[in-house]
């Protein structure tokens, strides 16, 4: 933990990496390490030089073929005591390490993109941000889910203490809060691109962004607080351990420490870009950046570099040349500047910068409060007078630069002013001339080879084209280059007007042949034995819904008959056939339905939304045939039926079509065809039917959980776990809004049945909160089998 007052010094510099050091991870072995990732596609794992004050390398990890971007630790477990290294890349994979293997232990493949952050959760859970607007949740070595909604690169993840929750910050300018793999909230304020986030508590959390900007937010949606400080990108942002401050670096050549909401510690690097940060458990800071070189700072005396290590530090600083449109510095005029004599006044203020004219050149020092005396921290590029006469730069749209090329992209096409300073990065320059000219990205390489051949390699400082970032065009995000934010819209009410209930007694569940079973007398079973032996899950079958009232249903079909669109209304001899086929269908007949049937059904099912609702409570019924669920869901017409089923569940749509819908999806299970597709539409028909779960009806509540766990069944027979982590997501989430009990038994049944036999399901169900999500109904009386159910749940859990 930091301690108040505490001033951080170098404890040491380490070398290893030959380029951009872009992510850092305190480890968890050994004790008082961490992790480093490099453009030079390496992870590195270090260990303290014993009683010195450096570190050893212990392992130099290689498996991408591109440039590493970032790192995290997964927890320890039975398996791998010390835990694993995790690290994505630019080749768009992520490498799982173990930390006594130089080789990766397995890649996950997915993303179509840079994965470009990583946050463990418990349970081996991974959480993966990529430019490819997607972040991702893995569980060993499968994709869990895919979290979609944000418009631009997903720069920032993190995982919540809360089981279930999770962060992403995003190029679009915004943060979403995901729970069960839903987007529950989108957080919008910062004005540019959020790079990194910060876990503070279970209710708040830190964003920054390259608004310059830092944010303290409540999960609930509201900021508490803005803090001001850095003059450029924020990169990366770390919490020190037991307490709220933080600390934070950037393209402003700065560590930032923060103390008590204020910055109470500026340390400047002798590099551009601060890449990365993450604080040791004694209150180290460890900083990565665009020089290759890992520097540590530390309160401790005991642990505080050596004069001559310091002297060292220092000299570098004082020979890196600092542009002043990346820094705080302002305009500069040479001439208005005082000599070395300013420096025998005392700053008055940490971080305080002051330049001076020595020799025609501008230096620039930084106040430290602690040592009280000034620390050259650069010489000042660029700062002259402000005309091209007496500077020899060249002026353009009012500023000064090195050059000002003039482009011309094709022969008949106009030209383009494109200004370049040595100091300035050839790929950013490049990628914002194109985009301000709203030019073709794939001229990028073609402009960034026209600018080195052009200045003829010319560079300034820690500029070199060696260390450009693979973050720039094909790289560094450029601000104002992303969309705005896109909120998360309020859900329409459902209207429920006129709305038909087809007969009362549809609505139970008629009995399974067999054994007594839960799922009748609409929870009115009763358990025997104090002891109860577990006849709950896994499911086995289907669930369906049988019974009906055919008469009510063909009276009522007949009476809207005379209000259907002339095209549409059926004639006498269609409204024999339909009765027909209802016949054939709810009772043991073997006849088989004809087409000419089944092609009046399907007029039938085509009728407005208004009127439609009798002809899809036959279709309810009739789908539960073999031949007419073939008919329906064969290869040929399946996807035309369920686009044609999915549109009766809009959460605007009409109560009663969207119950039979649903009703409807539930008994195609029954037949080989309708299970084949309704496996294949999946993630679609799940995604549909979710949507329902805001309205207060409760038959169509108990529709959908059965949906559920008619999924659940099938999946828990071909083992599919991307399925059955998104069955396990639907009921994460639909537990929380439902009320009905016979809904809640479905889902805990469905819950027991993707659980049972899969540690990995297991697991997935804890990371996600499952287990305190359902603990409140292990004490419900009546029914009986909810709670009953729910224990039997929990002893898997």
């Amino acid at each position: 933990m930091a301690s108040a007052g505490g001033t951080y010094r170098l404890r040491c510099s380490v070398g290893g990496h030959e380029l951009d050091v872009r992510g850092l991870s305190q480890g968890l072995f050994p004790p008082g390490g961490f992790v480093s990732v490099s453009r030079d596609r390496t992870a590195r794992l270090w260990a303290p030089d014993g009683p010195n004050r450096g570190f050893t390398e212990m392992h130099c990890m290689s498996g991408h073929s591109n440039f590493v971007s970032c790192v995290c630790i997964i927890p320890s477990n039975d398996i791998y005591p010390h835990g694993l290294i995790a690290t994505g890349g630019n080749d768009h994979n992520i490498c799982i390490f173990t930390l006594d293997d130089t080789a990766p232990l397995y890649v996950l493949k997915g993303h179509k993109n840079t994965v470009c952050s990583l946050s463990s959760g418990k349970f081996g859970t991974l959480l993966s941000g990529s430019w490819d607007t997607t972040a991702k949740v893995w569980l060993n070595d499968k994709c869990m889910m895919t979290l979609q909604g944000h418009t631009a690169a997903v720069w920032a993840v993190k995982i919540l203490p809360e089981q279930g929750l999770m962060l992403t910050g995003s190029a679009d300018k915004t943060i979403k809060l995901w729970k069960a793999g839903r987007c529950e909230r989108t957080f919008t304020g910062h004005e540019d691109c959020v790079r990194g986030l910060a876990i503070l508590s279970d209710t708040e959390f830190l964003s920054c962004a390259n608004d310059a900007s830092i944010r303290r937010w409540q999960i609930s949606g509201e900021c508490l607080q803005i803090y001001y400080g850095h003059t450029n990108y924020i990169y990366s942002i770390s919490v020190f351990p037991h307490c709220k401050d933080f600390v934070t670096t950037g393209e402003d050549r700065s560590l930032r420490i923060w103390k008590r909401g204020e910055c109470a510690q500026i340390i400047r690097l002798p590099a551009q870009s601060v890449w990365s940060c993450c604080v040791l458990d004694n209150g180290d800071i460890v900083v990565g950046a665009s020089d290759g070189i890992i520097r540590v700072f530390t309160e401790s005396l005991e642990r505080t570099a050596s004069a001559e290590e310091i002297q060292a530090f220092e000299n570098e600083l004082s020979q890196a040349t600092i542009d002043p449109k990346t820094s705080d510095l302002g305009d500069i005029n040479a001439d208005d500047l005082p000599g070395r004599e300013h420096l025998k006044e005392p700053g008055t203020r940490e971080g305080q910068t002051r330049l001076i004219r020595d020799n025609g050149k501008v230096e620039a020092y930084q106040w430290s409060v602690s040592e009280g005396r000034w620390i050259k921290i650069g010489e000042v590029v660029g700062s002259s007078g402000a005309t091209q006469q007496t500077s020899g730069r060249v002026l353009f749209e009012g500023k000064e630069y090195d050059y000002v090329f003039t482009i011309d992209v094709n022969e008949n096409g106009p030209s383009y002013k494109l200004p370049y300073n040595i100091s300035d990065d050839p790929w950013l320059t490049a990628y914002n001339f194109l985009q301000k000219n709203d030019l073709n990205a794939m001229f990028l390489d073609q402009v960034v080879k026209f600018i080195i051949d052009n200045t003829k390699g010319q560079t300034l400082g820690n500029t070199d084209t060696g260390f450009s970032d693979p973050f720039t065009g094909r790289g560094r995000y450029v601000p104002g280059s992303s969309s705005g934010s896109n909120a998360v819209p309020a859900p329409d009410p459902f209207t429920g007007a006129g709305r038909y209930v087809p007969g009362s007694a549809s609505n139970v569940v008629a009995p399974l042949s067999g054994v007594v079973d839960p799922f009748t007398g609409r929870g009115a079973y009763q358990a025997t034995d104090a002891k109860a032996e577990n006849i709950y899950f896994p499911k086995k079958e289907a669930v369906t819904f049988d019974q009906a009232n055919p008469t009510q249903i063909l009276g009522k079909l007949k009476e809207l008959n005379g209000s259907a669109p002339e095209e549409q209304k059926l004639t006498e001899d269609d409204l024999i056939l339909l009765e027909k086929l209802l016949f054939v269908t709810c009772n043991t007949s073997l006849e088989t339905p004809t087409a000419q049937q089944l092609q009046t059904l399907w007029k039938a099912i085509n009728w407005p939304e208004d009127i439609v609702f009798p002809a899809l409570d036959i279709l309810r019924l009739s789908i539960r045939h073999p031949s007419v669920n073939e008919n329906f869901c064969s290869e040929k017409d399946s996807i035309r039926f369920s686009s044609h089923l999915l549109k009766f569940l809009s959460r605007n749509g009409k109560q009663a079509n969207q119950l039979l819908a649903l009703r409807t999806l539930c008994n195609c299970f029954v037949s080989q065809g309708g299970q084949r597709l309704m496996m294949s539409q999946r993630d679609t028909i799940m995604s549909h039917a979710i949507e329902l779960k805001l309205g207060g009806n409760k038959n169509i509540h108990i529709a959908l959980a059965t949906l559920t766990l008619n999924y659940a069944v099938w999946l828990h027979k071909v083992n599919n776990i991307e399925g059955k982590a998104q069955c396990l997501s639907v009921i994460s989430t639909v537990i929380e809004v439902v009320q009905d009990l016979e809904a809640i038994f479905r889902l805990l049944v469905a819950l027991g049945t993707l659980i049972s036999d899969d540690t990995n399901a297991v697991q997935l169900a804890k990371s996600l909160g499952v287990d305190s999500q359902i603990k409140k109904y292990a004490s419900v009386s009546e029914p009986a089998k909810v709670s009953e159910c729910c224990r039997f749940v929990l002893n898997l859990l």
